[in-house]
């Protein structure tokens, strides 16, 4: 059992804030898993590139099920799941979803050279 246990700022029971249930619900810190409500998308960082080099860029949506659309499609069209097998016979459209770049950075290689 954990000595970590909280007080809700709403209903006055006590919880794990690292409980399974907790961090499944998400929301605010100090809230139990029943009365929390994530309202925030959270974001989608990619990796693109192989061996030595790679870049990442981190995304933002508007909406979860816009983001989750996103990250299907990455997943398929980017290999991510076949190793290094081709991807040419498989392609998912982009879908035609809002998003905005976070921060990105270019690859590099493991002496931090482009």
């Amino acid at each position: 059992m954990s000595t970590n246990l909280r007080d809700c700022v709403d209903c006055d029971t006590s919880f794990d804030p690292r409980s399974h249930a907790k961090l499944r619900a998400g929301g605010r810190i100090n809230q139990c898993a029943d009365c929390s409500s994530e309202s925030t998308v959270k974001y989608l960082g990619l990796t693109a590139g192989d061996g030595k080099q790679a870049g990442i860029t981190v995304l933002k949506f508007d909406t979860a099920s816009d983001r989750e659309e996103y990250r299907q499609m990455w997943w398929v069209n980017s290999g991510m799941g076949v190793g290094k097998s081709c991807q040419l016979g498989r392609q998912k459209p982009t879908p035609n979803v809002r998003f905005r770049t976070v921060t990105q950075s270019t690859a590099t290689n493991h002496k931090g050279r482009a």
